[in-house]
């Protein structure tokens, strides 16, 4: 072990002793000796710090503690399916704001990385930073063309730092996980590999700067989002140059009233945005806090939004997209039945769950919230409800879906900020029943088609090859009869273009169906069952 490394566990030991945190491990159901252990050890000998509650020690823990911690504590207060409430919101609060590192050591950086002198690059860089956050600080430029630019370059050695804290992480989490049964419910050591995943990610800025041209270009040309413009050619692993943009920030209410911004207007289109995002791209800014968040100061009538910070995006399949629309639908329509259904059809609990007692579980969650006023109910706590109680039922940990529920949350808080009267059902419902419309026209059945119609050569090649394993395999001496696999591959093919314009397995949509597509799945099934 390296001294930088025991001299950290002495760092993280110490700030867990100041906030007595052993007493947040308490609560949990920890063996005789681990209890023991905590209650003898020499933490005790110093008193917990009164004016705070668990959540705020455990707060206050993180920001001491530093980037990698704070980054972590965030990430936790978004998984709340594990966490209880008063932490989770605690742990939200968290600020991303940490001290700047020197200005000479950011444009050794940049010039390191860029292999050119700044001067020769930029034709005036600021040192003093415009804001610094723990992964990285960004920096006002202007390029040789004149565009106003930032630069955002990554710390320097914080990928030594993250590193460091994160085998410690771990360490933390495989010792919970082998003490506490409560603790292996909480999957830590899950946990932490999707904090490395998501924290390494935010390490190269060449991922970051590939995401905000993906949603740039999905929003070309859009009234609703602007996002900045890439420069390419001086982005690098640690460096990011991109427009700089002027708005207000979107928490700064007094500004907008000044520009007498439509707030109704402004609160749906953010609605509008996330669906847009979820539904028709299916690539969603997973990270849109009120600090990466700026309103143009452009036709206030018309407000236009900005966003900032693509480090975390979030993507779902288009099964996950489906089934996210109709549980949605059927949440608003009280059919907790197909709401039930749908979770284990998705794959999202075990196939072997009782839906009878899946579907009354899901109804004692719901019912209290619908009984208020469809303005008052919060689509990411119904969404988080729904997983504490699937957790239940043994549903597996989705990691596309918790960042979902998180951006849900951070889409809501902000609009119901901007207009508290804000009804988010109102305003998504006719995007959902829209979006669910289109899938069925042709030309994008079309598109389903061609993708069924690129694995039919696989299948081919699947088929070529169990046929070769059975012909290699002693056999009985059996009368010669003709090869049946190809009428099946055939069979097999008009099955997958007739069921894959039926719209899924919801019974509503199949009605719709063309008589020829159920005659190509009658004759498909015909072929592959057909004995001769």
């Amino acid at each position: 072990m390296r001294l930088t490394a025991l001299v950290r566990l002495l760092r993280i030991l110490h700030i867990f002793t100041r906030y007595r945190l052993d007493q947040i491990l308490l609560d949990l159901p920890l063996p005789v000796l681990g209890r023991l252990l905590l209650q003898l050890g020499p933490w005790r000998l110093r008193p917990a710090p009164r004016d705070l509650s668990r959540g705020a020690r455990l707060r206050k823990a993180c920001e001491d503690l530093g980037p990698v911690f704070i980054k972590f504590g965030q990430i936790l207060s978004t998984r709340r399916d594990l966490m209880p409430d008063d932490i989770a919101q605690e742990l939200a609060h968290l600020q991303d704001k940490v001290p700047p590192f020197p200005g000479p050591q950011a444009r050794a950086r940049i010039e390191e990385q860029l292999g050119e002198r700044i001067e020769d690059v930029f034709a005036s860089f600021s040192d003093e930073p415009l804001a610094s956050a723990s992964v990285a600080q960004v920096h006002a430029a202007r390029l040789k063309d004149g565009s106003e630019v930032v630069v955002k370059v990554v710390r320097p050695g914080i990928g030594e730092t993250i590193d460091q804290d994160i085998q410690w992480l771990f360490v933390a989490a495989r010792l919970l996980e082998r003490v506490s049964t409560e603790g292996r419910r909480l999957r830590p050591v899950e946990v932490v590999e999707d904090y490395e995943s998501t924290i390494f990610d935010e390490l190269d800025l060449y991922r970051e700067a590939a995401n905000a041209s993906q949603l740039r270009r999905n929003f070309e040309g859009s009234e609703l989002i602007y996002i900045p413009k890439i420069y390419w050619d001086w982005c690098r692993h640690k460096v990011l140059v991109m427009e700089r943009i002027e708005g207000i920030p979107v928490t700064d209410l007094p500004a907008l009233a000044d520009q007498r911004t439509d707030m109704k207007k402004l609160a749906e289109r953010g609605v509008e945005i996330f669906f847009t995002q979820v539904f028709r791209d299916s690539f969603f800014h997973a990270d849109m806090h009120p600090g990466n968040i700026f309103i143009s100061r452009k036709h206030p009538w018309e407000p236009q939004y900005i966003a900032i910070d693509f480090g975390i995006v979030g993507s779902l399949t288009p099964e996950d997209q489906s089934y996210l629309a109709r549980n949605l639908m059927a949440f608003f329509k009280r059919d907790y039945r197909r709401v039930a259904q749908l979770h284990i059809d998705s794959g999202w609990v075990p196939a072997d769950t009782r839906v009878n007692e899946f579907e009354a579980a899901i109804r004692s969650v719901c019912e209290p919230i619908f009984e208020r006023p469809l303005k008052d109910i919060s689509f990411g706590q119904l969404l988080l409800r729904l997983f504490q109680t699937a957790r239940r039922f043994n549903m597996e940990v989705q990691p596309q879906l918790v960042l979902l529920q998180k951006t849900l949350l951070n889409i809501e808080g902000l609009g119901r900020q901007l207009y508290p009267d804000l009804d988010l059902w109102s305003t998504g419902q006719p995007y959902l029943e829209r979006w669910m419309r289109e899938r069925m026209l042709p030309q994008n059945q079309v598109k389903h088609w061609q993708q069924h119609l690129e694995r039919v050569p696989a299948l081919i090649d699947s088929a070529h090859r169990a046929l070769d394993n059975l012909a290699d395999a002693p056999l009985r001496e059996q009368p010669p009869q003709r090869p049946r696999w190809p009428l099946q591959l055939a069979g097999i093919a008009l099955v997958i273009f007739g069921a894959s314009a039926l719209g899924g397995d919801d019974p509503q949509l199949w009605l719709h169906a063309a008589p020829t597509q159920w005659a190509l799945i009658a004759l498909g099934g015909w072929l592959i069952l057909r004995r001769r």
